[in-house]
C-alpha cells in the first residue's frame, strides 16, 4: 500500500473549527495562548480533550444524522453540552497559559506601544 492510504487527518475539521472559533472570539483565551509555542500546545490539547469529550457525549446520547449537520454539531445543539465543551476549551488554555515551561514565550505581533506608534505614524500620513 501507498503511504498516503495510511494518512489521517490529526483533527476533526469540526473540532478543529470550534477550538479555532472559540481562540477568536473569546479574548480570555486569546490572551492566555498569545505566543506562538502557547498557541501549539492549547491547539494541540483542546482538539484532543474536546474530542474525548465529544466522544463521550456521543457514546452516552444518541443524536440524529440531520443533513448536513455532523455528529458534533448535532451534540452541540444541546446547550449544556455545549457549554461543557467550551469550558473544556477554556481550561485547556488556563492550564497552557500556567506551564511554566512557557513563561518565557513571547506574544505573538506587536505589543501595544508598537501599535500606538504605528496609529500616530498613520494619523502623520493622513494629515499629510
Amino acid at each position: 500500500m501507498a503511504e498516503e492510504e495510511f494518512w489521517l487527518p490529526l483533527v476533526d475539521e469540526p473540532i478543529g473549527e470550534l477550538v479555532a472559533r472559540m481562540q477568536q472570539e473569546d479574548p480570555e483565551i486569546a490572551a492566555l495562548v498569545a505566543s506562538p509555542r502557547r498557541q501549539l500546545a492549547f491547539r494541540t490539547f483542546a482538539y484532543v480533550r474536546a474530542g474525548i469529550l465529544l466522544g463521550s457525549l456521543l457514546v452516552d446520547h444518541d443524536v440524529a444524522n440531520e443533513g448536513s449537520r455532523t455528529w458534533i454539531d448535532e451534540l452541540l445543539a444541546d446547550p449544556a453540552h455545549r457549554a461543557a465543551v467550551e469550558e473544556e476549551i477554556r481550561a485547556v488554555a488556563r492550564e497552557v497559559a500556567a506551564d511554566p515551561k512557557l513563561a518565557d514565550d513571547q506574544p505573538l505581533g506587536p505589543d501595544e506601544a508598537a501599535r500606538e506608534r504605528f496609529r500616530a505614524f498613520a494619523r502623520g500620513l493622513d494629515s499629510g
